[in-house]
């Protein structure tokens, strides 16, 4: 990394003090959130004693300090409540793995801090910040603003290659022949791969889709310049063109970015979308909740056979080509072998320091660990599996049972935070067969673990007014 991606890295926690002396102190946790995980380099700067300082510490350290700082207040008011303990069991987790496997306390210490940077932090601010329908309105929307940023990037880097990361920081991120896709480019940008890219340009262009289909058009746009008219921020008063050209032009950059995963994760949003609409029902919800969930159960307890791998293979090969079902046969196969060794550990893993990856004779490592959800297993075992997937999906859980039915989502308050459900459960899905973290959609579990803690009375299903101007389970929006 050069000189500029140091000083940026180091530059980063005073310039979000900066942004939250500055602005109100919801929209401050956003953007900075938001401008870190989009623009910071995906660097690593080594410290003695303590975890490493990286793009995931820098946006959490100076956003939990600006917060520590500008609004203590709002962290006495905390109360637990039982949708976080998930979360606070995946938090403790590696604290448990390390101990079981004679790591130490050090070890332990360290392992816990380094999670709960990367998951507790996020999840714990979204619960403060962002639990109301407000504040998930204002996710949703710089969501939505993050993928239109990055539109000109990905068009930049689709033509002439990912080369952004390399001129501003002076490293690449990831090798640069897994950015070479059906004989063109696949961008990068500032992230860590460009699979990554492809799942959050899927989010935007899924939350564009629903505020256009839904007709939720004036209110979304004058909201989307955060506070300026639509006239004033896009040179027209002409809210469903715009908003279905925002869509288009995001569905485009979206199809051309190449992320064949992410492509098939869209198409189940948008059924998902229609259907839980059309119906009126969260089924189509639950079920895919319940697939993953057995699909977690089957790998873990040994079903992935190698005859089951053979059929798996075999229909792939018809549903898409000999060269993708070759790649799905060698993620399976080595799952396999990686799920194998985890259950010699099974309840707390087998801790970190690649103790849960598969070695030759030779100490060679010959593992390829291409999903989280493996990772999570090997290193921290069934406790720490499980864990992970209901600190993401309990919270949603919560919000489609408990508060607000599939009846409810078309209102115009509650359309943000259930599109970020979907994204959310999305996200999930995408971590069955990659492994990339990003602390947006953390966040967005954490906002919606907050709504879930309201203690206000379930909503019927009868639509609120919509000329309301202080919706329920909101605060202001300071």
């Amino acid at each position: 990394m050069n000189g500029f991606g140091y000083f940026v890295m180091l530059g980063w926690i005073p310039a979000v003090l900066f942004l939250f002396s500055k602005l109100p102190i919801q929209r401050a946790l956003i953007l900075s959130f938001l401008i870190a995980w989009l623009f910071l380099p995906m660097a690593e700067i080594e410290l003695a004693g303590i975890p490493n300082y990286t793009k995931m510490s820098a946006t959490c350290y100076g956003i939990l300090l600006a917060t520590f700082i500008f609004d203590i207040d709002r962290f006495k008011r905390f109360r637990p409540h039982w949708v976080d303990i998930p979360t606070i069991l995946w938090c403790l987790c590696p604290g448990f793995s390390s101990l079981a496997n004679g790591l130490g306390f050090y070890d332990a210490i360290s392992a816990i801090l380094s999670q709960t940077v990367t998951w507790g932090f996020p999840y714990f601010l979204g619960r403060l910040y962002l639990g109301t329908l407000n504040g998930l309105q204002q996710l949703a929307i710089a969501i939505v603003w993050g993928g239109l940023i990055y539109v000109p990037l990905c068009l930049l880097e689709i033509r002439l290659s990912p080369q952004l990361h390399q001129w501003l920081y002076g490293f690449y991120p990831q090798a640069f022949d897994q950015a070479i896709r059906y004989g063109g480019f696949r961008p990068i940008i500032f992230m860590q791969h460009g699979l990554m890219v492809g799942t959050w340009m899927m989010t935007a262009t899924l939350i564009a889709f629903w505020f256009w289909r839904t007709g939720s058009l004036q209110p979304f746009l004058q909201q989307f310049a955060w506070g300026t008219p639509a006239k004033v921020a896009f040179g027209r008063d002409n809210p469903w063109g715009m908003s279905l050209a925002i869509f288009l032009g995001l569905l485009a950059t979206f199809v051309l970015v190449k992320a064949t995963g992410a492509y098939f994760l869209f198409l189940l949003g948008i059924a998902l979308v229609l259907g839980m609409r059309w119906w009126q029902t969260s089924l189509p919800l639950l079920l895919v909740v319940a697939a993953m969930c057995g699909y977690l159960i089957f790998n873990t307890t040994g079903g992935m056979t190698p005859q089951t791998i053979t059929q798996l293979s075999a229909v792939a090969t018809r549903v898409t080509n000999a060269d993708r079902a070759s790649s799905l046969v060698f993620r399976l196969a080595n799952e396999a072998e990686l799920a194998a060794k985890a259950r010699q550990q099974p309840i707390f893993g087998w801790g970190g320091w690649g103790r849960a990856r598969i070695y030759d004779d030779f100490g060679k490592d010959i593992s390829v660990t291409d999903s989280l959800w493996i990772i999570n297993f090997g290193n921290y075992g069934y406790v720490g599996l499980f864990s992970w997937m209901g600190a993401l999906l309990l919270p949603v859980l919560g919000f489609v049972l408990l508060r607000y039915p599939a009846s409810m989502w078309l209102h115009p308050q509650v359309l943000p935070a259930a599109v970020l459900s979907i994204g959310l459960v999305l996200y999930v899905m995408d971590c069955l067969v990659n492994g990339m973290i990003n602390p947006i959609y953390t966040l967005i579990a954490g906002g919606i673990a907050g709504l879930v803690t309201r203690p206000t009375a379930r909503p019927t299903a009868r639509p609120l007014p919509q000329r309301q101007e202080t919706p329920p389970d909101t605060f202001p929006f300071y």
